[in-house]
């Protein structure tokens, strides 16, 4: 008969032998090359940071770790562009359906809900070499539970790269929960720099707005603004998810990985004001340049104006002049053309007089 104890020794011996096996072949971690379309793998121990880890090697650990070795999880990143990826996690991972059902919505904002005791997430981030271009945003799906954490994506995003490096360098996490957080802050730190970034731009247009070099800034300032409004309506959470959430957490997430979800959240919402007040911003110098533009138009058309209220005199006295009709007038005398040349030159003088006055 098999007791409980005996039950603990094995799933020990088999954790330990799944480590030791990973220990002894060194694994390497080679992104994007697996069959199933895995980028990367790793098992967390709360006593050592991530192992590379297979699928093979996944599945077998769960399949053999039970809630005795508490803290243990694993972590598998998978490439949606391979069409292996999502039918294979639909078949051998313990993942719940809204997961799924969340990668095909046609919602895609930031958010975090709770479905049986599984974590859904929808994170949307910025390409690795973001430069400012709606196409360069896309979603992130994860899923976290006790035992294991999976995320897809169907493009190299950044916060999820700087993730992997964090795990590459030996970053330790307690909990599945801890992984998902440190996300969090991830794609926090990415949107302060999109910011300081796009403060920077903005700064350059301004400079050159108030040396009056306009040149394409306006088309400039409405790309720029045009992105930043996608992101802010991506990236900002779900404020309801985020409450249910914060009411009412699954059984397995501690205090501690609440507090830290919490304050992310709060320091998300705090980038995200700063982003609302650099739309604004960018708002104003559309104004600006907007009004600067009307401005040069109103005296490009004046000028015309004035232009054409001068040659009006001389137009109209050498249309009459110039008709082949009798009896024009001082057609004999020698001093004729100066008499008329006086006339043109008073009625254009009257004239300009008048349009100036007018203008001021």
């Amino acid at each position: 008969m098999v007791t409980k104890a005996s039950r603990s020794a094995y799933t020990v011996n088999g954790l330990d032998a799944t480590i030791h096996r990973l220990e002894n072949n060194k694994m390497a971690t080679t992104y994007g090359s697996d069959p199933k379309g895995l980028i990367c793998g790793y098992l967390f121990d709360a006593a050592s940071p991530g192992r590379p880890i297979s699928l093979d090697d996944a599945l077998q650990w769960l399949a053999t770790e039970q809630a005795e070795r508490s803290g243990a999880f694993i972590w598998l990143h998978f490439n949606l562009t391979d069409a292996m990826a999502e039918p294979w996690m639909q078949e051998n991972l313990p993942l719940a359906p809204e997961y799924f059902e969340a990668m095909h919505a046609g919602s895609r904002s930031t958010r975090i809900e709770d479905a049986a005791d599984h974590l859904i997430a929808v994170i949307n981030d910025v390409s690795y070499e973001f430069s400012f271009e709606p196409s360069e945003i896309a979603s992130l799906f994860m899923t976290v539970n006790e035992r294991i954490a999976v995320s897809a994506r169907s493009h190299p995003l950044r916060s999820i790269d700087r993730l992997r490096e964090a795990v590459k360098d030996g970053c330790r996490f307690g909990s599945s929960m801890a992984l998902l957080n440190h996300l969090m802050n991830d794609q926090g730190d990415v949107l302060v720099r999109i910011v300081r970034d796009a403060t920077l731009q903005v700064d350059g247009i301004e400079d050159s707005l108030l040396l009056g070099r306009l040149q394409h800034k306006r088309g400039d300032l409405g790309k720029l603004r045009r992105v930043l409004v996608r992101l802010q309506r991506l990236l900002a959470p779900e404020p309801g998810a985020l409450f249910r959430l914060l009411r009412q957490p699954p059984r397995w997430i501690n205090d501690n990985d609440l507090d830290e979800l919490r304050q992310s959240t709060e320091e998300f919402s705090l980038v995200l004001r700063d982003l609302a007040a650099l739309q604004e911003r960018i708002k104003l110098l559309q104004e600006e340049i907007a009004a600067q533009v009307g401005e040069q138009t109103n005296r490009s058309v004046f000028t015309l104006t004035v232009v054409t209220v001068l040659a009006l005199p001389i137009n109209i006295i050498a249309g009459l002049l110039g008709m082949n009709v009798g009896g024009i007038p001082m057609a004999d005398n020698p001093h004729g053309f100066l008499f008329i040349a006086l006339i043109v030159l008073s009625f254009t003088i009257v004239a300009g007089w008048l349009a100036f006055r007018r203008r001021e």
